[in-house]
């Protein structure tokens, strides 16, 4: 099985149309001018000295920041060829080939500020930066043709294999920031160079069994943060970094696939497991806690102190992504669409200009005024100091139907929905698979195909227990030949989610999901104490149409407690009846700052 390559797939209109065109005309150039003020780019020329502006000294980090942007660019060239931004891709490039050292060496950072300390201390993102730029280096070479940058990348890693495989003089063994194993394996995967494959067995391999991996901050050993304190087929938990452990399991996951690897699948399955069911927020956010942007333990899953970075989710989406190829099963696709529609989309405003490194689930602005505790921001911004979360969205949000299909000879999963024409290869000749949807506004679902006999199989989402079908591994098996149509409907009611009892923050609370949406209220609509509201069950409710937001919002039936003035009184049942606004998740914070709440109290 393999995910079909995502410009085989034209999204023709609707939610996810709203986005590709967002991301082609407004997020990839807002991200470029950000990088462009703040010196990304021209660290790229390796030209700053002591005594230059300080603002702009090259940092550890911006290699990848920028690597991921022309990873974004490759993408949305690939559908439309973008002169404009494939100058500024190439400049950068020729700025890359003039300063990467003789033997294959390039990071901005290194080269210019600290070159006697190459390779030398774990957690500076030397080969996590070299990872982006492969993966740049690859899409930009599919996308264009253009080989100059694969060609200096292919360099850098013959380098990398040298110092680190071959002659083991670096002074660690395994990344700090995983990301470069998955590089190179795609990297194997479109070169077929053994070597490659060799090189990121070695880093996932050697993970967890060097002391010269061992990180001391404060006296502590810090080898969880860096998911170093086991070998990778003994790990069952997911801990630390959860960037860094999203981006290792991926790697684990491909490795496992093309090795035939039963041991490291299952380590692969048991990490994934662990998230979904004891680890992830109700909209696919992780990482919870802002101490090491890290998993924390089981069943802690606060509200208003919770991190949940987009970059962690959109790590969790590659994992599922990754396992979505391993075997036929829908869970895989309802982690994707959870995260794709929730806790990544929320990392970008509606505009496509500003961005949320963490993303809440509860703010109260009070809180604000009174220092001693954390509180994620409350409006997104153009620009972080880490700024790694607003060329991912790039890269997603250009490659977006990614995960939409995977293939297997004449049978096809279709995983993710969207109005979408996408071309296929069966029985040795080209078809085509039309998708027609309101998605996710509607669950009528028609497909027309043309072309040979087709094994067409949908998946059902676990949302949708009113669907009275059969289904294999949670998909519908449909036969299709040349000319078929066919509709399925997805009933799309409300649905009041609640979580385990071991989660202590949700106990007594409820989340409202409508088909892959979580909702939330926000104050702007619903006045203050969104705590103290209360929404009815089975009361009325109504779909209506909210200006600039790509789904519908809901107005639902709901009480509150009267203000008395008295701080403590005896219960009573008394409550003001009234109607309560609700809005997607991920369009919140989009109209000022207010405050925000997700799990809330029903009747």
């Amino acid at each position: 099985m393999k995910n079909l390559y995502f410009a085989n797939t034209e999204i023709k209109s609707g939610f996810w149309k709203y986005y590709t065109d967002l991301v082609r005309n407004v997020t990839v150039r807002a991200v470029y001018d950000r990088f462009k003020e703040t010196g990304r780019f021209d660290a790229f020329s390796c030209s700053w000295r002591e005594g230059d502006d300080e603002n702009k000294k090259p940092h550890i980090f911006w290699d990848s920041d920028v690597a991921k942007w022309i990873e974004g660019v490759a993408y949305l060239t690939e559908t439309r060829r973008e002169e404009e931004l494939e100058a500024l891709v190439d400049a950068t490039v020729d700025e890359i080939e003039k300063n990467q050292r003789a033997d294959g060496y390039f990071n901005s950072y290194f080269l210019t500020v600290s070159p006697s300390k190459i390779y030398s201390d774990r957690s500076c993102h030397e080969l996590y930066c070299t990872g982006h730029l492969i993966e740049a280096a690859i899409a930009y070479h599919k996308a264009t043709g253009k080989d100059k940058l694969l060609t200096c990348m292919l360099k850098n890693v013959d380098f990398i294999r040298r110092i680190f495989m071959e002659e083991g003089r670096a002074s660690f063994t395994t990344p700090g920031h995983e990301e470069i194993e998955i590089a190179l394996l795609k990297l194997y995967e479109y070169t077929g160079d053994e070597r490659h494959l060799e090189l990121a067995r070695f880093f996932i391999n050697k993970r967890g069994t060097c002391e010269n991996d061992d990180m001391h901050w404060e006296g502590e050993v810090w080898d969880e943060y860096f998911q170093s304190e086991m070998p990778v087929r003994e790990m069952s938990e997911a801990k630390g970094h959860a960037v860094r452990a999203g981006y290792l399991y991926t790697s684990m996951a491909m490795l496992s696939k093309i090795d035939g690897d039963k041991e490291l699948k299952a380590a692969a399955d048991r990490l994934f497991d662990n998230i979904i069911n004891k680890k992830m927020s109700i909209t696919g956010g992780v990482g919870v806690q802002k101490h090491g942007e890290s998993y924390s333990y089981d069943y802690n899953l606060p509200n208003r102190d919770v991190y949940n970075e987009t970059c962690a989710a959109v790590s969790l989406a590659m994992l599922a992504g990754a396992l979505q190829e391993s075997e036929p099963n829908s869970l895989y696709g309802d982690i994707i669409e959870k995260i794709y529609y929730n806790g990544f989309l929320s990392g970008v405003s509606l505009s496509g200009d500003e961005f949320f490194y963490t993303n809440p689930l509860e703010l109260d602005l009070k809180k604000y005024k009174h220092k001693g505790t954390y509180q994620p921001i409350s409006q997104r911004v153009k620009v972080f100091g880490c700024s790694c979360c607003p060329p991912n969205v790039v890269r997603i949000l250009g490659s977006l139907p990614r995960y939409m299909y995977t293939v297997e000879g004449d049978t096809v999963w279709c995983n993710q929905f969207a109005h979408a024409e996408t071309k296929l290869t069966v029985g040795g000749k080209d078809a085509i698979l039309l998708q027609k949807t309101a998605y996710p506004s509607d669950g009528n679902i028609t497909f027309e195909y043309k072309g040979e006999p087709l094994t067409l199989f949908v998946r059902i989402p676990e949302w949708c227990v009113e669907y009275e079908g059969e289904t294999e591994n949670g998909f519908a098996r449909f036969e299709l030949k040349d000319g078929d149509s066919l509709t399925l409907n997805l009933p799309m009611n409300i649905h009041f989610m609640e979580a385990n009892p071991n989660v202590q923050d949700d106990s007594g609370r409820y989340a409202v999901m409508r088909g892959p949406i979580v909702y939330c209220m926000e104050s702007v609509d619903n006045g203050d104490n969104l705590r103290d509201i209360t929404l009815i069950d089975n009361g009325n409710y109504r779909l209506v149409e909210e200006k600039g937001i790509p789904a519908p919002a809901i107005i639902l039936d709901a009480e509150r407690r009267e203000n008395t003035g008295k701080l403590y009184y005896i219960k009573n049942s008394a409550r003001v009846s009234f109607s309560a606004k609700l809005i997607p998740y991920f369009a919140f914070a989009n109209r000022g700052a207010c405050d925000l709440i997700v799990w809330t109290q029903v009747r």
